[in-house]
């Protein structure tokens, strides 16, 4: 959301005095496709991301997630770390071609087995498992017959969110329906860069529609098992490049598409303005009556920020195809991700949230937020902490000024194959060594730690321990 430019918080920036609420939620996420490899075994099906890293040059230096961290195999091993870090809750996803080969029909009885071991190890090693049901690994013949430029996908994704409930829902109280449905459109679909590798501009405007109907479908067959509801949406916030008319009405245009697409439905009911796209409120003709209703008529229980870094444009040149271009944030660090840190921009994302849509704003959960550096297992590790420490501190912040955050949840727990980087980069507390998947607990596993048991305790642990 557009506003004025937030001076980067030090490094490493010190949370103010309060500490967060009792009960807040301290977690880790991942995603099936990054850590679990194992792709062709006990039935699954090939997903998008599997036909994608075939592509030459899709993926760099050609990697694939064909192994990936081993999950599948050493989730016993994964969820100890998890006991040891002392989360309180793992957000994981399940991968839809495990439980559905091809999108559709009855379960594969092993896909669904897999995850209910691993519901019932985290359970009894005291974490709540937290289900994300939809990170970006469509099954590959949902893709063939459209993928989500239709609206079939939609209806088979609430068909499959069933199947997954009626065997976790005993024991999973809150569901992820989405990730980042706004990444999944723009890399996906628009640009080509992530899976499925279409590169369709603005004519990708309906995947975006038929991702929010898929969440609503699924929203209604969740709450029938008892379920909570929430959504995870990648926010930025945007400043302009400068205060000229033309860039803050740029910033406000790349705010409507990144921010607002895939927010407003859900809270307000309806679309925002598009006209800077040249596309009607009717996502170029994927609106039907009764559909803002499934999307937005209930309210989420709760809803997922994942933050990495702020966002900076201006106006793009005439005949450029959008109206802004992204303007690089100078004087700041950078991760290897060549991404900027700036803390303050999640304490502003949430206290713009909140601005924004006030009453109609469920709870928010930062369901993501980490960095990436280049550190093997034995080096000091002092950028990520700080990285950690100055956006947790953000979140302290937020709350000190009435934003109502239940939780955060780091990215992530384990070095994993990052998408069209493949194993360049590395985001993990722990480091997988990708020939031997050897973990190796960094520097920042053990800060996080202190910092859930310090919080516990009634107090902030000392930055020297670090």
């Amino acid at each position: 959301m557009p506003h004025e430019p937030s001076a980067p918080a030090p490094q490493p920036h010190e949370p103010p005095p309060n500490r967060l609420p009792p009960g807040f939620r301290w977690g880790v996420s991942t995603s099936a496709y990054q850590i679990e490899g194992a792709t062709t075994e006990d039935g699954r099906g090939r997903s998008i991301w599997d036909t994608f890293t075939e592509r030459p040059g899709a993926v760099r230096d050609g990697h694939t997630a064909e192994n990936a961290c081993d999950h599948y195999h050493r989730w016993r091993e994964d969820v100890a770390l998890l006991a040891g870090l002392g989360v309180d809750a793992y957000r994981f996803s399940v991968a839809w071609p495990r439980v559905q080969p091809g999108g559709r029909g009855p379960a594969n009885a092993a896909g669904l087995d897999f995850y209910d071991r691993l519901t019932d190890a985290l359970l009894a090693a005291g974490v709540r498992p937290f289900p994300t049901l939809y990170h970006w690994d469509l099954p590959q013949e949902l893709e063939d017959a459209g993928g989500w430029l239709t609206r079939d996908t939609a209806r088979r994704f609430a068909d499959y969110a069933a199947l997954v409930a009626d065997r976790l829902g005993d024991r999973v109280r809150d569901w992820i329906t989405l990730n980042e449905p706004f990444v999944h459109m723009a890399f996906g679909y628009a640009l080509g860069v992530h899976a499925p590798g279409r590169a369709l501009l603005l004519d990708a405007l309906p995947v975006a529609h038929h991702q929010l109907l898929g969440h609503g479908l699924a929203s209604a067959s969740l709450r029938e098992r008892g379920g909570r509801v929430h959504l995870a949406n990648n926010c930025t916030p945007v400043t302009p490049a400068s205060d000229a008319p033309a860039d803050r009405k740029a910033a406000d245009a790349y705010d409507t598409l990144h921010n607002r697409l895939f927010n407003d439905p859900l809270m307000n009911g309806s679309y925002p303005d598009l006209s800077a796209y040249g596309a009607g409120d009717d996502l170029r003709g994927a609106l039907r009556d009764g559909d803002l209703d499934l999307i937005g008529g209930t309210p989420l229980d709760g809803l997922g920020v994942n933050y990495y870094n702020p966002t900076r444009v201006r106006a793009a040149p005439a005949g450029a195809g959008l109206p802004f271009e992204d303007v690089p944030i100078d004087g700041v660090p950078h991760t290897a991700f060549g991404w900027p840190v700036v803390p303050g921009g999640l304490r502003d994302l949430l206290l713009g949230l909140r601005e924004r849509y006030g009453d109609r704003l469920p709870p928010l959960t930062v369901t993501e937020n980490g960095c990436s550096y280049d550190d093997g297992p034995g080096a000091d590790d002092t950028d990520r902490i700080g990285y950690l420490d100055g956006h947790i501190g953000a979140v302290a912040d937020a709350v000190a000024r009435g934003v109502d955050v239940r939780g955060y949840f780091t990215w992530t727990l384990l070095d994993n194959f990052e998408w069209a980087e493949g194993y360049h980069q590395r985001f993990g507390l722990v480091h997988v060594d990708h020939e031997t998947r050897t973990r190796t607990p960094r520097a920042s596993y053990a800060w996080y730690r202190d910092l859930i048991a310090a919080h516990r305790a009634g107090a902030r642990p000392d930055p020297a321990r670090a």
